[in-house]
């Protein structure tokens, strides 16, 4: 897909992505997130993003609020281990609107003390309600099994007692430290000629102080596997198993995230949902999932089923385990996974909110962003070879963590 890219004198990217469509998507991606809290903040990052629709220095919340969807457009936010996004779609004429908002809400918002004190009672609810839900819950206990002592490991909603201590001060430092202008990048998906989207940009951003990158992350060190049970007043066990895995940057990724698509990625076809659900009827719900990360990655797996029939779910995955470490796959059955996959792919583009904040994260992780034609050929790159080592690696039973919620009784 074609793109460009304008950097403005502060740092900050604008990329510019045409498309002939009457409706226009945009995203602002800070590369900041949960890792980067100290531990006694944790939840900041995400309480700042709740924090930003409240109030700024010309608006207050009904008009921050109103300011896109009184013209029919959707605005939204979230925060991730490693960024901040705030996204919209809306119709064409309203991009100066949309990136007028955006600058205001991100770079003016003014924190209140008693717009603090109400969203602390939002998050603490939005807390104890993730907790009520088990099958959410477990996967971030789950990483904080994997990546232990690691801000990785801690919940990006933070825990009710980290939040209802945060201050306007814990705020403004956090933002100063981590809010660099050369890891933002303001994207914008529509019908515009590239002089319209670098105009427009400028004339919000271009006078943003500069405020260039200069922390560093730290990497979790490795970990031994280990097996945690609790018991919990819920109705089925939920059993979360998994590996610290390769990065974004690991020759390895690609390789990875085609097995966790066989394996028991998008899809009923998968080998796990055939083989677990189809086949014996044993969970309703089975998947794996792979997140790279800027300097590691994790490879999970999770599943849901009655307590009686636990073990027998582990041995039918062991056994699909041992298969594919055992009998690599032939070459015409990693051309139908790599069929399957890049098709995938394909229909993802039509995601276009979806497209542009993953084009906009590409950017700050790599400094470019591939065309499909590149992402395919990856994808056929990936050898037989280079799938028996990942397969050995990633699904090496001494090397899995599990985590598992038993009912009570």
């Amino acid at each position: 897909m074609e793109y460009n890219v304008h950097t403005l004198p502060n740092g900050i990217r604008l990329l510019h992505v045409p498309a002939a469509s009457a409706i226009s998507h945009a995203c602002i991606i800070i590369n900041s997130g949960s890792r980067d809290e100290k531990e006694t903040k944790s939840g900041l990052a995400h309480f700042i993003e709740h924090l930003i629709f409240k109030r700024t220095e010309k608006r207050s919340t009904n008009q921050i609020l109103n300011r896109l969807e009184s013209v029919g457009a959707d605005l939204n936010a979230y925060t991730t281990k490693e960024y901040t996004c705030i996204h919209a779609s809306f119709l064409n004429p309203y991009l100066d609107r949309t990136l007028e908002l955006f600058n205001d809400i991100v770079f003016h918002s003014t924190f209140p003390e008693e717009e603090m004190e109400k969203e602390k009672s939002v998050v603490l609810d939005e807390i104890a309600s993730y907790l009520d839900q088990p099958e959410e819950a477990i996967y971030d206990d789950f990483e904080d099994l994997v990546f232990t002592g690691h801000p990785l490991g801690r919940n990006i909603l933070g825990t009710a007692e980290s939040v209802s201590k945060l201050s306007k001060k814990d705020i403004e430092q956090f933002i100063a430290a981590n809010y660099h202008t050369d890891k933002m990048v303001i994207a914008v998906l529509g019908n515009y000629p590239l002089s319209k989207v670098v105009k427009t940009g400028s004339k919000y951003y271009s006078e943003i102080p500069a405020n260039l990158y200069s922390k560093t992350r730290t990497a979790p060190q490795k970990t031994i596997a280990v097996k945690k049970t609790f018991n919990k007043p819920i109705q089925q066990a939920h059993v979360m198993l998994g590996v610290p895995a390769y990065s974004l940057h690991h020759p390895y990724k690609t390789g990875l995230l085609l097995l966790n698509n066989l394996l028991g990625g998008t899809g009923m076809s998968s080998i796990l949902n055939l083989q677990i659900r189809e086949k014996y009827g044993i969970a309703y719900t089975i998947e794996t999932g792979y997140s790279p990360l800027s300097d590691t990655g994790i490879f999970t797996l999770y599943f849901g089923t009655d307590k009686e029939k636990v073990n027998k779910a582990w041995s039918l995955i062991f056994k699909e385990f041992k298969k594919l470490k055992d009998n690599p796959l032939t070459e015409v059955q990693l051309q139908k996974s790599k069929n399957k996959f890049i098709g995938q792919i394909a229909l993802g583009e039509e995601n276009r909110i979806g497209l542009i904040i993953s084009m906009a994260k590409s950017l700050i992780d790599y400094d470019k962003i591939d065309d499909l034609e590149t992402v395919f050929r990856k994808i056929q790159d990936v050898s037989r070879a280079d799938m028996a080592n990942i397969t050995h690696e990633i699904l090496d039973e001494s090397n899995l963590t599990s985590l598992t919620f038993y009912p009570l009784g």
